[in-house]
């Protein structure tokens, strides 16, 4: 497994896996412009979910690396709230593809609820040893657990590498496939951000494997 196909495919995955880095959008837009897009997303991301819960509630946040998030909260039967987050361009392009996105929001929260009791945000991470903590202790283990047993019985390898261009990464691959393309590797940071919105960051493995697989006619 090549420096050379991790550091395509990291790239690749990001810029397909975050759908949350607004910077080329906002630089074009007036602040104006930039605001009616940021309620309208918003506000479409409160209809969709109340197709399927009947009290939501939401926040925009702002992170340094990924731009505007949108964290909505739902009660379940019980009262007990459930918290997601997703991000601006994954938001949009859901609502201008039409592509059943209130089912797709919807999904996340009754995933969430299968564990009774609510579901809050982790708290945020103060430090970097604490992160690291958190992606030695939970976010390591969780993502190769996943992928193992996905493709189970067949080898995949799956740990954490290094990439010049991204850094730190988690990395999954095929050992199987010896011509072209044979891994996924996603920046630690990314899937962090996607555990801390209480979103699985093993999805985005998979569908960087999946796709690894549908390009070499494995699936």
């Amino acid at each position: 497994m090549t420096n050379e196909t991790t550091n395509e495919t990291a790239s690749e995955t990001t810029n397909e896996a975050t759908n949350g880095e607004a910077e080329a959008s906002e630089k074009v837009m007036t602040e104006e412009k930039w605001n009616e897009l940021l309620k309208a997303v918003f506000h479409n991301g409160i209809v969709a979910l109340k197709m399927s819960f009947s009290e939501v509630e939401g926040q925009v946040l702002n992170l340094d690396t990924y731009g505007p998030v949108f964290v909505y909260r739902v009660k379940d039967s019980a009262n007990d709230d459930y918290y997601c987050g997703f991000f601006l361009r994954e938001l949009a392009g859901r609502f201008q593809s039409g592509s059943s996105p209130e089912i797709w929001m919807a999904s996340f929260f009754h995933e969430l609820m299968k564990t009774k009791g609510g579901n809050s945000l982790p708290k945020p991470l103060p430090n970097e040893e604490e992160a690291k903590a958190v992606v030695d202790n939970v976010l390591v283990p969780m993502c190769i657990a996943a992928v193992r047993e996905e493709f189970a019985p067949e080898q995949v390898h799956a740990g954490l590498a290094f990439n010049p261009e991204h850094g730190p990464v988690f990395e999954a691959g095929f050992p199987a496939i010896t011509d072209g393309n044979n891994v996924c590797a996603i920046p630690l940071h990314l899937l962090l951000t996607h555990l801390q919105l209480n979103r699985d960051p093993s999805e985005l493995l998979l569908q960087g494997l999946y796709k690894i697989r549908e390009e070499h006619g494995m699936e």
